[in-house]
C-alpha cells in the first residue's frame, strides 16, 4: 500500500489519535517570531498547523499526497488545499509562481523519497522555514525489540542535509505516547500512518512482538530545523 492510500485510509482517526502531532505543531509553532502573512504547509495532513495559527494571515497554502486528508483540512477564501507530492519537481516549479512568507512542514518530510533534493527544492523558494522531520529514533525500542531497521535518517543525517542547504538552527525533541495496553499500542500504529506503509513482520511475529515490547510506551523523536 502507498503511504499516501495509507494516510487517506485513516484520515478520520489520525489527528484525534496523533497527540504527537499536535505537541510537534505547537513547538514548530513556538520559533515563529513574525506573523506571516503568506503561508505554505507542505504535507499539511487534516489541518493540524493552520488550526493552531493564532494570527491573521492573507493566504493559507497547503499541499498534501493524501486526498482524504485534504476533505478533512479546513478551507476558507483563504485557504487552499492542493493535491501535491512534494516528491515531484513539477510541484515545485508551480510553487515557485507564487511568493510565500514562510514555508512550514510538520511531520511530513521524514517520508520523501529523496530528502536531499526535496530540502534542495525548498531552499529555491527562498523564504523563511520551520521543518519537523521524525528521526531513525522514532520506535527506536520498537524497532531494536522486532529486529527492524528504520526507514528514517538518522539525526546526524539530517544535520548534515540542514547545514548543506539552510542557513538554520537545529534542534531535537523526544517525546513519548503512553498505552494502556500493547495491544492499543499497535492499533494505533495500524491506524495512526506512522508505519510508512510498511508490513514486514508476519502475523506470528507481530504477536511476539506485541509479547516482548517492554515498554508502556512509543518513543518518538523530532528534528526541529527552522530559520533563526
Amino acid at each position: 500500500m502507498k503511504i499516501s492510500t495509507e494516510f487517506s485510509k485513516n484520515a478520520s482517526s489520525y489527528e484525534n489519535l496523533n497527540s504527537v502531532q499536535n505537541r510537534v505543531v505547537e513547538k514548530l509553532l513556538s520559533y515563529i517570531k513574525s506573523k506571516p502573512k503568506h503561508i505554505l504547509d507542505l504535507g499539511c495532513g487534516s489541518g493540524a498547523l493552520c488550526k493552531k495559527i493564532d494570527w491573521k494571515f492573507k493566504s493559507f497554502t497547503g499541499v498534501d499526497f493524501a486526498p482524504g486528508m485534504l476533505e478533512l483540512h479546513p478551507k476558507s477564501k483563504k485557504i487552499e488545499c492542493v493535491y501535491g507530492d512534494f516528491n515531484d519537481p513539477t510541484l515545485f516549479e508551480n510553487l515557485l509562481t507564487y511568493k510565500y512568507d514562510f514555508v512550514f512542514s510538520a511531520s511530513a518530510l521524514q517520508w520523501a523519497e529523496d530528502l536531499d533534493a526535496v530540502f534542495e527544492q525548498i531552499a529555491k523558494l527562498n523564504t523563511p522555514i520551520a521543518l519537523a522531520i521524525f528521526t531513525s529514533n522514532t520506535f527506536k525500542t520498537l524497532n531494536k525489540t522486532a529486529g527492524i531497521n528504520s526507514l528514517l535518517k538518522t539525526p546526524k543525517e539530517l544535520q548534515k542535509l540542514q547545514k548543506k542547504h539552510f542557513d538554520a538552527g537545529f534542534e531535537l525533541m523526544e517525546y513519548k505516547m503512553q498505552f494502556e495496553s500493547v495491544r492499543e499500542m499497535f492499533r494505533y500504529i495500524k491506524r495512526s500512518g506512522v508505519s510508512g506503509s510498511r508490513n514486514l513482520l508476519s502475523y506470528k511475529e507481530v504477536k511476539k512482538l506485541m509479547r516482548e515490547y517492554p515498554l508502556g510506551y512509543l518513543e518518538f523523536e523530532v528534528a526541529f530545523i527552522y530559520s533563526h
